[in-house]
């Protein structure tokens, strides 16, 4: 009995110790672990905030809609984006970023953070064009300001220009988009297509175009699309925002007096091969916008005017002058008179060829 006793005294004791020797092992995996985690968590983190890359390039990628986020990698890494993947994972995975990553065009500066990278294309801070219209452009004009940077496919403008639905979807009753895109500077992104950015150029016009305006264009005989029309030659006869009212004074008195506009710049906007100079025979050809065959307004806007052209065309200067010719510095010599416009034309054509002739001296001086 008592080697009995003393034999489970013996198994009890080899137990304990097995057990304490089991958890001195568990403990020092658990401490392994432990170690290998927290240098694995100083490592990420040095890598999630630390520049992707130290050489300060800046890189443009475009992420189609639907990639998935092995898709994404592999378009990081060809650029250069992801220096170590499994880091870069180990980040997304923490972030939950697989599955939010947006679509779209990105410009992303290699000395920004990986974490910074990653928040970027969650949460869709794409590149951004800003596009400045100036006032007085043609539709033609504007398309290729926004095709320069890709923003719209151009053969879709020209058609959604004149697509009676989309028109009348922006409130506008006209033939065409023409006059309708207002000059300002906007902010686009290539993930807006062409019926989007068109539309916010609208928008703008009548975020512009306020009921006030509407209702004295109204008062003095013209619809907004009269209005707009008469705007856009008032705007491609003159740069000159100061002289604008006398501009539309001009044209008002001579629709009063049943007298044609006789505007260049309409009788060449519906000219494909216009090279800038307008010609005798340039205001001879028919068309309906040519304003020295046809009487009144043409058909539709020859341009996008700005709010400077509109004021002018709602307030004209109260003055009789039914004529105007350029003086050869940007702003025009304005006459009440045929004779008087004819002596003005003579004197600033005078001078324009004596400039002619003083520059082509100073020319041959340099050459001597």
């Amino acid at each position: 009995m008592k080697n009995f006793w003393k034999s489970k005294s013996s198994e009890t004791l080899i137990w304990l110790k097995n057990l304490f020797s089991g958890r001195k092992l568990i403990r020092r995996v658990v401490l392994y672990c432990a170690a290998l985690f927290f240098v694995f968590f100083i490592l990420l983190l040095n890598y999630s905030f630390s520049p992707i890359d130290i050489k300060n390039k800046t890189v443009v990628i475009d992420i189609p809609t639907g990639s998935s986020f092995l898709e994404v990698t592999e378009l990081l890494k060809k650029e250069g984006l992801i220096q170590n993947r499994f880091f870069f994972y180990s980040l997304a995975a923490i972030k939950r970023a697989s599955r939010h990553i947006r679509a779209g065009e990105y410009e992303i500066n290699t000395l920004i953070s990986p974490v910074t990278m990653l928040n970027k294309l969650m949460h869709g801070e794409v590149k951004i064009y800003k596009v400045v219209i100036r006032e007085d452009l043609s539709l033609r004009d504007i398309a290729v300001i926004l095709d320069k940077d890709k923003l719209i496919n151009k053969e879709i403008f020209f058609e959604l220009a004149r697509d009676k639905e989309f028109l009348q979807s922006l409130n506008i009753e006209a033939e065409s988009i023409e006059g309708y895109l207002f000059p300002d500077t906007y902010y686009f992104n290539r993930s807006m297509n062409t019926r989007r950015i068109m539309k916010k150029m609208v928008d703008t016009f009548w975020e512009k175009v306020t009921p006030s305006m509407i209702q004295r264009s109204n008062h003095m005989g013209l619809n907004v699309h009269k209005l707009v029309t008469l705007a856009s030659i008032i705007g491609k006869e003159s740069g000159d925002n100061a002289e604008k009212p006398f501009v539309a004074a001009v044209f008002y008195n001579r629709l009063k007096k049943g007298m044609r506009l006789q505007s260049d710049p309409t009788a060449v906007y519906d000219m494909d091969d216009f090279d800038g100079k307008v010609l005798r025979s340039h205001l001879k050809r028919h068309s309906p916008y040519n304003t020295y065959l046809i009487k009144g307004l043409p058909p539709g806007p020859i341009a996008n005017p700005g709010l400077a052209s509109l004021k002018a065309t709602l307030f004209p200067a109260p003055v009789d002058y039914l004529y105007f010719v350029s003086q050869n510095d940007g702003t025009h010599f304005f006459s009440s008179s045929l004779t008087e416009h004819n002596q003005a034309v003579s004197r600033y054509v005078y001078l324009k060829n004596q400039q002619k002739q003083d520059i082509k001296d100073e020319s041959l001086d340099d050459d001597n």
